[in-house]
């Protein structure tokens, strides 16, 4: 038996690696500075798969191993997330997971399969900026900021953005004091060497369309949730 609260991080094929493993990486820390909360990996099964990158992972613990996790929080990525929000099992899980969670969490395109569950119902949310339509697919309300709290969720905007959301995180599980020794023990203190991004002349034209086209070759069997999705839950014309 163990009296730590487990934060679990649900994994599956194709997933964007530094989604999970950045904010893991963050609350793993708690455990080494003696913290009562252990961060683990979750998937339907133990074998190895390859995440959009070069790199294959194996979860460190079944669906059916942990069934109340005190946190969840799930990755986003391309085309296998939209794969994954059709997963009946990754579903069921995440939605009975949630259930007793006082904590459920995503990143980046993760909130969408939040909203598949239907967590976001009603809620406040944020995902990958050229996602953010999609939200409303799911009666969720699009926010546009680095992570949003609603309740018990708490959504982080693309990929990078989770290592925010899970410092803010820490913050509220142990403090501000202990979020900033974990922020100096990752040295996390982000100075891109071409600076922060213009949103107001940036070009997203690329980046949308690439969005689109994985919406749209991964849901291919799933026309009414694709159109859900691309529409922002409107009715197409």
């Amino acid at each position: 038996m163990t009296d730590k609260k487990t934060i679990a991080f649900v994994l599956y094929p194709g997933l964007t690696a530094l989604d999970f493993v950045g904010p893991l990486q963050v609350l793993a820390v708690l455990e080494s500075f003696g913290l009562p909360y252990e961060a683990v990996t979750v998937a339907a099964g133990r074998d190895a798969f390859r995440a959009d990158s070069s790199v294959w992972f194996t979860a460190s613990h079944t669906f059916a191993e942990v069934t109340e996790p005190y946190g969840l929080i799930v990755p986003g990525g391309g085309g296998p997330t939209f794969t994954a929000m059709t997963d009946e099992t990754l579903l069921g899980y995440v939605r009975d997971a949630a259930r007793t969670a006082a904590v459920v969490g995503s990143v980046c395109t993760g909130s969408l399969i939040l909203g598949a569950a239907g967590l976001l119902t009603g809620r406040r949310a944020t995902t990958h900026w050229a996602a953010m339509p999609m939200l409303a697919a799911f009666g969720a309300e699009p926010v546009t900021r680095r992570w949003v709290r609603d309740g018990p969720v708490l959504t982080a905007a693309g990929v990078s953005a989770g290592i925010d959301m899970a410092l803010h995180l820490v913050g509220e599980l142990a403090g501000e004091d202990a979020a900033r020794q974990v922020q100096l023990a990752i040295e996390y203190d982000p100075r891109p060497p071409f600076g922060p991004i213009d949103w107001d002349t940036t070009d997203r034209a690329l980046v949308e369309a690439w969005m689109t086209q994985e919406a749209t070759a991964a849901l291919e069997a799933h026309p009414d949730l694709r159109s859900r999705l691309l529409t922002g839950g409107r009715a197409p014309r």
